[in-house]
Parts: structure tokens; sequence; C-alpha cells
């Protein structure tokens, strides 16, 4: 399995903007599917992002559509997740998690196989 360590989390007022990173280590980076997942205090963990092994492909949580952008470069073993507009209900441990399965791009956490370790953000009002 890939591991995963992601960074970048951290305290932002509402309005500000963050950019993660999660950087691959231990296999073809390029082979997987990159997602990024979050956990809000209290509340199961959902689907935010993902993006396809070449990352020609995107696809977003209705969520932070519009305000989130996920992208990878493959030559720096890296998938970003670049936040703009934060809102406070944005505060959770963000995850990022690959995936082997087949097709361009995957939404559920039990198509994931490796996970980070989590960062937290926080969005004060």
């Amino acid at each position: 399995q890939v591991q995963l360590v992601e960074s970048g989390g951290g305290l932002v007022q509402a309005g500000g903007s963050l950019r993660l990173s999660c950087v691959a280590s231990g296999r073809t980076f390029s082979n997987y599917i990159m997602g990024w997942f979050r956990q809000p205090p209290g509340k199961e963990r959902e689907f935010v992002s993902a993006i396809s092994r070449t990352g020609g492909t995107t696809y977003d949580s209705d969520s932070v559509k519009g305000r989130f952008t996920i992208s990878r470069d493959n030559a720096k073993n890296t998938v970003y997740l670049q936040m703009n507009s934060l809102k406070p209900e944005d505060t959770a441990v963000y995850y990022c998690a690959a995936s082997q399965y087949s097709g361009t791009v995957r939404s559920r956490q039990e198509d994931f196989s490796s996970w980070g370790q989590g960062t937290q953000v926080t969005v004060s009002s």
C-alpha cells in the first residue's frame, strides 16, 4: 500500500483560504485515484473531492463545489486541496486517501484502501 502524509491544516477565519497537501510514498503514485475526505466534529467522515490518475478528471461534493479545487502533481507524488471561501461548517479533520479501483474517480470510502493520518482545519466565524 501507499503511505500518505497530509499537511497544511490550521486555523483560519471565515472567508479565508488554505491549501492542503498530501505526499505519497511507497508505491507508484500515478497508479492511484486520489481523494480527500473530512470528518467534522461529532459527525461521520464524508467525501470531499477526488481526482483521476492523470489529473484530467475531478469530482467534488456539492458542499464544496466552486470553493475547493483538487489537483495533483505526479512528478512530486503529491495531491493538493485548495480551499477558498472557507466556512465554519468546513471545520473538520481532513484525510487524503488512495484508491486502486478501476474507473476514473471514486467517492465511496470503501473504495479507498490507503489513508493518511489527517490534518485539522478549523474555520472561525
